[in-house]
């Protein structure tokens, strides 16, 4: 089967985009929620396999600066068909120019990403509205 990727938010089913990331698995979004983020964003892909949600990320991008590629999710019945890849370059490439590019993995997917020249931070931060969820899941080091 042929994927078929867009940047285009015109036809895009927000409901089978929240399952998307419900099945991938990358928690629960809702409908709403990524209907604002994916449009606030300054690049997105979506791909598609008969006309099915596939795969799916973003990059929020201030132009020049800095690019944060997130929310990268492949429906597991095609993980290891290189749709990851693909998503990865296509989102780095829009982003090449900004003075860097961030992003954010999913603990042990790491060695993914270094593939494409990212390497961890010594300094990277963060506020989470449940930081206990977050050290649970890896995402915050313990202090």
């Amino acid at each position: 089967m042929t994927v078929t990727w867009t940047d285009t938010l015109d036809n895009v089913d927000w409901n089978e985009l929240s399952e998307l990331y419900r099945k991938a698995p990358l928690g629960n979004k809702s409908p709403e929620r990524l209907k604002t983020v994916f449009g606030n964003s300054m690049f997105r892909r979506f791909g598609y396999e008969d006309g099915v949600l596939v795969a799916a990320g973003r990059a929020l991008a201030d132009g020049l600066d800095c690019s944060y590629i997130c929310d990268v999710a492949i429906l597991p019945s095609h993980q290891g068909r290189g749709l990851g890849d693909a998503l990865i370059a296509h989102l780095v490439e829009l982003s090449r120019g900004h003075a860097k590019i961030i992003l954010y993995s999913v603990p042990g997917k790491e060695g993914f990403y270094a593939r494409y020249g990212f390497r961890r931070m010594t300094t990277a931060m963060a506020v989470f509205q449940d930081p206990d969820k977050a050290t649970a899941q890896g995402y915050l080091a313990q202090e």
